[in-house]
């Protein structure tokens, strides 16, 4: 029983700082041109796993940065500005969210198997049957191992904040799918009731 409590406690702990994540990052000062700081090199390292700050970390906001930032926000449908108003940060932050779930969930599988991992957050969330946000759908009760058992909270490499890129532009290897699996690591025989659709490295992708 005591473990139970632990484990439930744990839960609530994750989702508490996931919507805490996203609550913090609305009312986080703006990033600008002549910015320095923790703040800007965190932006820079998240930007180079993404490709495109393609220069060493600095914790300064010059040119270099106000570029990527920009390219950043062509690429994810934000306002073009240069800099991090609260639209530019609530993106950054469920990319934050969505390539923790890759890595937790995927990182021994191919890049396309990664990319196919994220698009499946995607399409629970345009689907009627899951949460409508990013991180409702990442935090839904028992939706993800890498959640449950907190490699969520392990750093993402460079490939799966690439994977979470290529899919929120559109790419989905997944074919549409809403659930995948590992067949040799099910725990619960109702997954084999969906839809199969198509097998990518060690994951089954299902509707």
């Amino acid at each position: 029983m005591k473990s139970i409590k632990v484990i439930i406690f744990g839960l609530l702990l994750i989702g508490f700082f996931g919507f805490s994540q996203l609550e913090a990052s609305a009312h986080a000062p703006d990033m600008h041109s002549g910015s320095t700081g923790q703040n800007v090199s965190e932006l820079q390292s998240t930007l180079k796993k993404l490709g495109y700050f393609k220069t060493n970390v600095t914790g300064y906001y010059g040119p270099v940065t106000e570029n990527a930032v920009i390219k950043f926000q062509r690429d994810f449908g934000v306002s073009a500005t240069g800099y991090t108003g609260p639209a530019t940060r609530s993106m950054l932050d469920k990319v934050n969210m969505m390539a923790r779930v890759v890595h937790g969930e995927a990182r021994g599988e191919s890049y396309t198997g990664k990319i196919a991992v994220a698009a499946v957050i995607l399409n629970r969330v345009d689907s009627s049957q899951f949460p409508d946000t990013i991180d409702k759908v990442i935090f839904q009760r028992n939706a993800f191992t890498a959640v449950n058992d907190g490699q969520y909270w392990l750093t993402p490499n460079s490939s799966a904040y690439q994977a979470v890129r290529d899919a929120m532009r559109g790419s989905d290897p997944s074919s549409g799918a809403t659930y995948y699996y590992n067949p040799a690591h099910v725990s619960d025989s109702w997954i084999f009731t969906r839809d199969f659709i198509k097998q990518i490295g060690k994951h089954h992708f299902a509707q």
